[in-house]
């Protein structure tokens, strides 16, 4: 058994496209569109790690919430200066600037997508 995909419901899918392929160098490999709504499946350049990006037609007002349980997923970059440039040249910022957690024994940072969904940034070594 392997892990697929981890699905998000988005509110602006153009927004949501733009973060995560410039970002995070993902591919947009598939796209399904269904009665209610359009999946956009992403890929990074390995194609082990996927999202699911859901464009629902009918977006609630405020867009949507998370519920309790849910934290945040990860991705690891090699260089934390060199993803903090693109970060920045994309017009991001941090959420908690990155900082070295000596309990894991790495440098990590979080930012939030476009949806508000907090994001864990390891520096991989």
């Amino acid at each position: 058994m392997k892990f697929l995909h981890v699905m998000i419901r988005v509110k602006d899918v153009d927004k949501s496209l733009e973060f995560y392929t410039k970002l995070f160098d993902m591919n947009l490999v598939r796209t399904i569109k269904l009665d209610d709504c359009v999946l956009y499946f992403l890929s990074d350049g390995d194609n082990q790690t996927q999202i699911e990006l859901t464009a629902n037609f009918e977006v609630p007002e405020g867009g949507y919430k998370n519920g309790d349980a849910f934290g945040h997923f990860a991705f690891g970059v090699e260089s934390m200066d060199e993803f903090t440039k693109k970060l920045h040249s994309l017009g991001c910022e941090y959420l908690y600037e990155p900082f070295y957690m000596h309990e894991a024994g790495s440098k990590i940072a979080f930012i939030k997508d476009p949806d508000n969904n907090e994001i864990e940034i390891i520096e991989e070594k």
